[in-house]
């Protein structure tokens, strides 16, 4: 039971790390911006339940909003 919650929430947490990615490619500042907040308030929230360590969490966000701030 426990491992399929934690595959539901790795999952969950990938997809939304891959939208935000895709979502800067599209060189759009105003249409990357709402699914870039959705991955930096998911890698807290993977934090939060052990799924990632919170150094990685943080180094995670520090290159997605280094991504973000070099859009235009």
């Amino acid at each position: 039971r426990r491992f399929i919650r934690i595959r539901s929430n790795r999952s969950s947490f990938r997809t939304v790390r891959t939208k935000a990615d895709l979502a800067l490619l599209t060189e759009s500042k105003s249409e990357s911006e709402h699914p870039v907040s959705d991955a930096l308030i998911a890698m807290d929230k993977a934090v939060t339940k052990g799924l990632i360590h919170k150094n990685k969490a943080g180094r995670l966000k520090s290159r997605l909003a280094r991504k973000f701030n070099r859009l235009a």
